[in-house]
């Protein structure tokens, strides 16, 4: 019964106990308190009882009952580190015992040695058992027994007879009560899709056994690490070092077993290395080295020293004896049948190579590349690199390139059995080695077009495929729907009262966990070929007029391929290092400038964007030519605002996080019909004035379509709409004309629109709107746009609500009614048309305009609008999680919008215009991945999005969107539409910081 209720089977002992019983029951009770003890809470008090159950077995006169006990002891006694003290306990147990109990000593003993890490004395004693406990029909215990020895086969890497012996044990679990035993069947199931490298199906099960289990009310240590190594596999190593850690902790505290902190400290040793903690992951290792000695496991000691070994190479250590130390694990462990052994092989090899000992290298690698051929795909993988890296000592730039294709094709094929977008990310930073290798190789001999292909190879494969729709899993929708009810309920309570209610934020992070969960147990089509990157193609589609630059990092200097006009050049560059310290300078000199008053920090700015031209483009700057160009930075550069940079400033840009991933974008057609989309959500400090005014100008009414084209508020410049969104020109503003109004526009007396605006000048949450109110307030800013260009404020003109007065003026000629073409030289597929209409710009059909603001503004609502149309503009309060990036959200009336809801269109809107900050965000993960809202967007059939990349002036967003807008109505990509919209805007450091902060991504 202890396996089937633990928490009623002890409170049944305790009781029998207490009865005054014969030592015989005695026994019993304190055997069961003593399993209790020692699988579930303190092991020095399983030790007291069984030990008075083994006294009290002897007195009653029991060698039966004795021998059982003793197996029991045997086992407590291993598990707190008194390994010799527990064999001894075994040796008594077989001869006392006889038969049936016998057999199950030998299955206990069997269980030892698997945790002693003695897979063959394990093997040996469970066959002894199995037959014996069959022929008594012991159900439970035979399929204990089969467990057992699946388990054992599994970490001798035979997974074909695991899942026999699984499959065998849960037939017989069906059979029975044992709910604890299930548990542990479903567990090692898990364990099991594992080594056969199906992670979604580990986590999957792994999180059913823990559901399992925490009904039944007991610790879960052994799945704590199970899961942790399947973590790790999927690129999660930072989640398993914290996992481990905290289940440590908790152990420590019950007095738990010695043999599960030792496990427990080898896993988070292991997590720590792959999350780039190598002095944690050393004092973690050699804690765990120490612990597994004492407790006489060979086995597990030599994994833990095998990490130890690579935690002290992290650390920059490396000599001749870490090199015999990683070949004497390397030995042992193939000794012991163990998987883990060619990584050994691997890491000596690779010591060896930074040493110069090319022969004691190679002999290392040979033995190492064996395990390309077969097995898991890490181990393959683990194959691919020891052979990549005897190539490459050999000279072989060829058998490098030739290696490092076959590993990633291995790599590929896994990522795409994962259906979570972060899995597939997270996955790629197991193939960043091979990747490296492969560029490094390609700029010794291959030439500039070569290491473009390299660099492709492995950037932004996550957008590669459109992510595994999630599935119409009930209880998935129900917790993000729940999600979304708490999270508003925590942000109302701390817009209100201005502080956090931990109740309502411990909801929200376990709803958040189990909406995770759940998305990363999706599995992902079969893996294939996909499209390859294809140079000639990409260069035909430049055309001579558009240039890409693509940035390479290579040894931590950053290489740029120029390509256009049919070549690729390569042109060296700065340090990356020095490039990102400089981007975050510039990151703090934007945020900086959002705030009125900080003029005098613009010229601060713009030094550091020459600065950050000459580390990024280098000589590359002079060889951009005149038309448009599209920036493909790493990962690590995602921060940058590529239009501060000199040579980019005046020009056509986009932004892309690969090559293919442009090419893609400029083969998505437009849907048909033209409908777009303006959303507003709640909390703006302005608002969402441009939502209003847009409103206006394609005459939509809130919640349906627009009207007849033409009508008050149609296409500016149709007949009927001479570009006055409120009336006649010059026709008075329906808001105050009180000079000052507070949250004015920069310049624009009256323009009380921006009420609401926090001290700062920022976006802020500032509690749900009226939108009636919006609607006349509306006007009052329409009147910006309303002569076809952004005046600037007259000498008299008020400042803003913090008094702030605005310079005069705007730039010559950079009206919006007259967007600027120079240097547009589109070639056969030019930037603004779209290859698939021919010569024709993309257009919008004003007419079918739906407009979702207040109560309309809802999740669900919002994305059926979504769904399939050719446009969409929402202004909302953006945040973004670095913690969790697919967390990262738009606050909608009832709730965050976030990644994960995107995920579940159909088809995301070809354009998308994302007007609020931290929009253009994102977490750099894996290789060289990014997640985050634009690159959740990208592959769902979005073609090109418009987002921000830092905090900016809420009021000094609004001319610059409603600019982008008439050049998009005039048939301009997000490219030109955004480099005009920026030109149109008054000459002041607000005005200028909030177009630099806008980039537009993609090709549409």
């Amino acid at each position: 019964m202890v396996f089937a209720a633990p928490n009623e089977a002890l409170t049944r002992a305790e009781a029998v106990l207490a009865a005054d019983p014969p030592p015989l029951h005695a026994s019993v009770a304190h055997q069961v308190i003593g399993i209790w003890q020692r699988d579930f809470g303190d092991t020095r008090l399983a030790l007291a009882h069984l030990r008075r159950a083994r006294d009290l077995a002897s007195r009653a006169d029991s060698p039966e009952r004795e021998a059982d006990v003793l197996a029991t002891l045997g086992v407590a006694l291993v598990h707190s580190g008194r390994t010799r003290e527990g064999l001894a306990a075994f040796e008594r147990g077989v001869a006392r015992g006889t038969g049936h109990t016998r057999a199950r000593v030998l299955f206990r003993r069997a269980y030892v040695w698997w945790v002693l890490g003695r897979h063959g004395e394990a093997l040996e004693d469970v066959r002894r058992a199995i037959p014996v406990l069959r022929q008594a029909d012991d159900v439970i215990w035979t399929a204990r027994a089969l467990t057992l020895r699946a388990t054992v086969h599994l970490a001798l890497g035979s997974v074909e007879r695991a899942d026999a012996d699984f499959t065998a044990a849960e037939r017989l679990w069906d059979t029975t009560g044992q709910e604890h035993d299930k548990a542990d069947a479903v567990e090692s199931r898990g364990l099991a899709a594992f080594r056969s490298g199906d992670v979604p199906a580990a986590l999957r099960l792994l999180d059913e056994a823990e559901e399992r289990y925490a009904k039944l009310g007991t610790p879960t240590f052994m799945l704590t690490i199970r899961r942790c190594e399947v973590l790790m596999a999927a690129g999660l190593a930072t989640e398993a070092l914290a996992e481990a850690d905290a289940a440590t902790a908790a152990l420590d505290g019950i007095g738990g077993q010695s043999t599960r902190r030792a496990e427990l400290l080898l896993v988070a040793a292991r997590a720590a290395r792959l999350a780039g903690e190598p002095r944690t992951s050393l004092a973690r290792a050699a804690l765990a080295v120490r612990l597994f000695a004492g407790q006489r496991r060979t086995w597990y000691e030599t994994h833990a020293r095998l990490v130890l070994i690579e935690a002290r190479v992290a650390t920059g250590r490396g000599s001749g004896r870490l090199v015999a130390d990683a070949a004497a694990v390397a030995e042992r462990l193939a000794a012991f049948g163990a998987p883990a052994a060619p990584e050994a092989s691997l890491l000596a090899g690779r010591i060896a190579l930074g040493l110069g000992w090319t022969a004691d290298a190679e002999r290392h690698l040979a033995v190492a590349a064996r395990s390309r051929h077969g097995g898991p795909p890490l181990a393959r993988m683990t194959g691919w690199a020891a052979q990549a890296l005897r190539a490459r000592a050999a000279g072989s730039a060829r058998g490098v390139l030739e290696a490092c294709r076959r590993g990633l094709d291995v790599l590929d094929d896994h990522r795409m059995t994962l259906g979570a977008s972060e899995l597939r990310a997270r996955a790629t930073a197991q193939g960043a080695e091979l990747a490296a290798l492969a560029q490094q190789a390609s700029l010794v001999s291959g030439g500039p077009r070569r290491l473009l292909v390299w660099s492709e190879r492995w950037r932004a494969t996550v957008l590669s495929a459109p992510p595994t729709r999630p599935p119409a899993d009930p209880a998935l929708l129900s917790g993000m729907t729940a999600f979304r009810e708490i999270a508003a309920r925590a942000e109302e309570a701390r817009t209100d009262g201005g502080r956090p209610v931990p109740a309502l934020e411990r909801e929200q992070r376990r709803l958040e966990r189990e909406i995770r969960s759940r998305t990363l147990h999706m599995r992902g089509g079969a893996p294939g070929d996909g499209d390859r990157f294809d140079v000639g193609r990409l260069l035909r589609r430049l055309g001579d007029g558009v240039r890409l630059v693509e940035l390479a990092v290579l040894d931590g200097r950053v290489h740029v391929l120029l390509c256009g006009q049919g070549r690729v050049r390569r042109f060296e560059a700065g340090l990356l290092a020095e490039a990102e310290r400089e981007a975050e300078h510039v990151q703090a000199g934007l945020r900086r400038l959002a705030h009125p008053g900080a003029e005098a920090r613009l010229p601060l700015v713009e030094a550091a964007g020459a600065r950050l031209q000459e580390l990024l483009l280098g000589p590359a700057a002079a060889h951009l030519g005149p038309g448009p160009v599209v920036v493909v930075p790493p990962g690590r550069l995602h921060r940058v605002p590529w239009a501060l940079l000199p040579a980019l400033r005046e020009r056509v840009l986009s932004v892309s996080p690969s090559a293919s991933s442009w090419l893609r974008a400029r083969d998505t057609a437009p849907p048909p019909g033209g409908r777009q989309v303006l959303v507003r959500g709640p909390g703006l400090a302005s608002g969402g004035a441009e939502v209003t005014e847009l409103a206006e100008r394609y005459g939509a009414a809130p919640g349906g379509a627009s009207g007849v084209p033409g009508a008050r508020g149609g296409v500016p410049g149709a007949p009927g709409a001479p570009g006055a969104a409120s009336g006649e020109p010059g026709a008075p503003s329906g808001a105050s004309a009180a000079p000052g109004a507070r949250g004015a526009v920069p310049g624009r007396p009256g323009a009380g629109r921006r009420g609401g605006e926090s001290a700062t000048g920022e976006r802020a949450v500032a509690g749900p709107e009226s939108a009636g109110a919006d609607r006349g307030a509306g006007r009052a800013v329409g009147a910006v746009g309303r002569s076809g260009g952004v005046p600037g404020p007259s000498d008299d003109a008020p400042g803003d609500a913090d008094g702030t007065r605005r310079p005069t003026g705007e730039r010559p000629g950079a009206g919006v009614g007259a967007p600027r073409r120079a240097g547009r030289d589109p070639g056969p597929d030019g930037v603004g048309v779209h290859p698939a209409a021919g010569a024709a710009p993309f257009a919008r059909d004003v007419s079918r305009t739906t407009v979702l603001e207040g109560d309309e503004a809802q999740v669900p609502r919002v994305l059926r609008e979504l769904d399939g149309a050719a446009s969409a503009h929402i202004a909302a309060h953006g945040t973004f999680r670095a913690d969790s990036p697919l967390f990262s959200s738009l606050r909608m009336a009832d709730g965050p919008l976030i990644v994960h809801d995107f995920e579940r269109l159909d088809r995301s809107p070809y354009r998308i215009i994302l007007s609020c900050c931290d929009t253009a965000r994102f977490a750099s993960v894996g290789a060289d991945e990014l997640l985050g809202l634009v690159t959740a967007l990208l592959p769902l059939g979005t073609a090109g999005v418009v987002a921000c990349s830092a905090p900016v002036n809420d009021a000094a967003v609004v001319p610059l969107m409603l600019a982008l807008h008439k050049g998009l109505d005039a048939g301009l990509s997000l490219a030109e539409a955004l480099r005009d919209a920026r030109a149109a805007l008054p000459d002041d450091a607000v005005h200028r910081a909030t177009g630099w902060a806008f980039s537009a991504f993609g090709a549409a």
